[in-house]
């Protein structure tokens, strides 16, 4: 099956870049073009996409409250938040909201095909080095929730997630905890399903609100 993209972002030249690079695939088409966060979810409703990929800075409406608003209506499409610099202070926000990941917009071809590719089949996209700088400079800023929230998770679901929170693959987590990588999977479903979050990204934000990974300082 074809997956159905939408390109949000305020330039044209960015929008017609990606669509070049989208349409270039065979399993993949670019269904839509919205210049602002308003109109992308306007589209999203009208095209139900299967991925949104969706700048941060746009008029109207920015791509947070654009991503707010499309995991909010109930959609099955997956945002990928698209931002300039790695440390946008804004792109944890987004992931809060419901955004399946980030990608910068300096990215290859290749590496931007396989990403939609990724999200489209309910996995998140986590940049692991960029994704630990970033949560480390702005996980501080957050109000950590009542202990209580993590009362639901196995003290084996509870140490995953806090290598989730590390930006740990399955692998690697299952090499670390000495466990099969079918046996982390499983565990890793439970904690998503436990603390009800959207995937893996949801996840890495959780370790931090709950206080299991610490940012760095400095």
């Amino acid at each position: 099956m074809t997956i159905r993209v939408v390109v949000a972002d305020d330039q044209a030249l960015v929008r017609g870049g990606f669509r070049l690079i989208i349409d270039a695939r065979d399993d993949l088409e670019v269904v839509g073009e919205a210049a602002d966060g308003r109109h992308a979810v306007r589209l999203v409703g009208e095209l139900r996409p299967d991925v949104v990929l969706m700048d941060v800075r746009m008029p109207v409406m920015d791509g947070i409250d654009a991503t707010r608003a499309i995991v909010a209506s109930g959609s099955a499409a997956r945002v990928l938040v698209v931002t300039t610099f790695d440390l946008d202070e804004h792109v944890l926000t987004a992931l809060r909201a419901g955004a399946s990941g980030f990608l910068l917009k300096d990215i290859r071809p290749a590496e931007l095909a396989e990403a939609v590719r990724v999200v489209a089949r309910g996995d998140a996209l986590l940049a692991p080095t960029v994704t630990r700088r970033m949560l480390d400079r702005f996980a501080h800023t957050t109000t950590p929730p009542a202990p209580a929230a993590l009362a639901a998770l196995s003290p084996r679901e509870r140490e995953v997630l806090t290598l989730i929170g590390q930006a740990l693959s399955n692998s690697e987590i299952a090499r670390q905890l000495h466990l099969s990588k079918a046996t982390v999977k499983t565990h890793v479903g439970a904690v998503l399903r436990k603390l009800e979050l959207r995937d893996r990204v949801q996840a890495v934000v959780a370790a931090y609100d709950h206080g299991l990974v610490e940012p760095r300082r400095g």
